[in-house]
């Protein structure tokens, strides 16, 4: 008599498996370098003014790589759809690194302005070009746990990287800030060369399956100029209003060419899952602008003691991409939707807690922990999306999709800092307390917002070439592993 043995379904690797060790370690670090170099900048651009004796480029130097960056990822979307992701990556990459070191080595503050815009449009290259390389190269099953990582990647910094560059400021010169960077993004981008050329390698999109872009570079450089105005609007206090309005004109102009038509009616699908990225984007960011000030004046807090609450925050939003990403096989729409919920819920819960700190009754601990749950919703909410932004995605415009995802992140920040300062420029002088309820509801706002429109973040039958939750663990590794056409 003879037995038949159960056929077990193979398991899917881990993104830290040798199929994947490389790839997933080299985008890893290329996404601290992008954080850390954000948080650094920050930390030590006063320092830089002073050294290089012009400190009214000040604001400059930080909306140059924002709208630099803007252009970036609408590049990058373009050229991974029509190229594959590679040829975007490394541009990106090599404009990165050419960008921090004119950076580092600038004699004067211009000079630092020019590779700090070099160094945005860098990054905006990169941070699509990786999104559609884990939809390219990872199997759907691994996707939460990718994006789990990346999140993980980019919280940490924002945890030592303040405080780290400080150090390297104080023993080895500010230049170092910079020149760090660049020389440890070399090998980062090796190891993602070589995960490239060890696994599979997708064929290019067919010409046929890739549609012509609705719009040109022009609303993409009116998007740019525009989110730098509203960042040097927010700097200064005299025409203040006058420059967030031209700003926000700009956007309304360029904003509907650059994201999927019904974004901003959050339609069922793709463009629901867009403009929920930059609603969370916008309430979180905008919140965390407002706290340390809040903190400090409300409380007499010191700045590091204000900025240890931060902290609590990145560790909440690590916990919470750490919690999303532990399931081991792809989550249908709905518990996709469900996670959203849970995380929008979080974000608008969170921030109404740390609001209420401006009651002089109410225990400095209720913000602590307000802003850990605030943390650990976005942890919930922004892997959700990326994971659905793939699924949703035809496969031969993932990159249009990475791109719209990333730059309603930061129209939409831009936007919601903005007005928030305003109600801050118009209200401290009469009433302090009631200008950061104002913010703060702001932040909340835009979180409710996307709580109530959440439901829409799924589509009634699946894209043509996107991943479904059909698709087997065994059937998506043998995919990944086969040989390129």
């Amino acid at each position: 008599m003879s037995s038949i043995e159960p056929v077990l379904p193979r398991p899917v690797p881990g993104i830290l498996s040798p199929p994947f060790r490389a790839m997933t370690i080299g985008m890893l670090a290329l996404i601290s370098l992008l954080a850390f170099e954000q948080l650094a900048v920050a930390t030590v651009m006063p320092v830089v003014a002073t050294a290089l004796g012009d400190a009214s480029l000040y604001a400059a130097a930080f909306g140059v790589a924002l709208a630099a960056g803007i252009v970036g990822m609408v590049l990058a979307g373009r050229w991974s759809d029509r190229a594959g992701p590679a040829p975007a990556l490394w541009a990106g990459i090599a404009a990165f690194v050419l960008g921090l070191a004119a950076a580092g080595t600038a004699p004067t503050m211009p000079a630092l302005v020019l590779g700090r815009a070099l160094q945005g449009m860098g990054g905006g290259l990169m941070g699509v070009a990786l999104y559609v390389v884990v939809g390219q190269h990872y199997p759907s099953a691994l996707h939460a746990r990718i994006f789990a990582a990346f999140a993980a990647a980019w919280v940490l910094p924002a945890i030592v990287g303040p405080a780290l560059a400080g150090l390297m400021e104080r023993h080895f010169g500010w230049r170092w800030v910079f020149l760090a960077a660049a020389l440890l993004a070399l090998p980062s981008a090796a190891m993602v060369w070589r995960g490239l050329v060890a696994g599979a390698r997708p064929a290019p999109a067919r010409p046929q399956d890739v549609q012509e872009p609705r719009a040109g570079l022009g609303p993409a450089a009116l998007a740019a100029v525009s989110a730098g105005l509203l960042y040097a609007g927010g700097q200064s206090a005299a025409g203040h209003a006058a420059v967030v309005a031209a700003a926000l004109v700009g956007l309304a102009l360029s904003a509907p060419r650059l994201l999927p038509h019904g974004t901003f009616t959050a339609r069922h699908g793709l463009p629901a899952v867009i403009g929920l990225r930059g609603l969370a984007a916008a309430a979180f960011v905008t919140a965390e602008v407002f706290i340390p000030l809040m903190l400090t004046r409300e409380r007499g807090l010191t700045p590091v003691q204000a900025g240890l609450v931060l902290t609590i925050g990145a560790l909440g939003w690590s916990a919470g991409s750490w919690l999303q990403g532990r399931s081991t096989r792809p989550r249908s729409d709905a518990a996709c939707v469900r996670l959203l919920r849970m995380g929008l819920g979080s974000i608008t819960l969170g921030v109404a807690a740390v609001t209420l700190v401006l009651l002089p009754a109410v225990p400095l601990a209720v913000a602590v922990v307000g802003w850990a749950i605030t943390g650990l919703g976005m942890g919930l909410v922004f892997p959700t999306l990326s994971v659905l932004m793939l699924r949703l995605a035809p496969g031969a415009k993932q990159g249009a999709a990475s791109s719209a995802l990333q730059l309603s992140d930061s129209l939409v920040s831009a936007v919601g800092l903005a007005l928030a300062g305003l109600l801050l420029a118009a209200l401290q002088q009469q009433t302090p307390t009631g200008a950061f309820v104002a913010g703060f509801a702001v932040a909340a706002g835009l979180s409710a917002l996307g709580l109530a429109v959440a439901g829409r973040a799924r589509a009634g039958r699946p894209a043509v070439g996107a991943a479904t939750i059909c698709d087997s663990p065994e059937s998506m590794l043998d995919a990944h592993q086969s040989p390129p056409a």
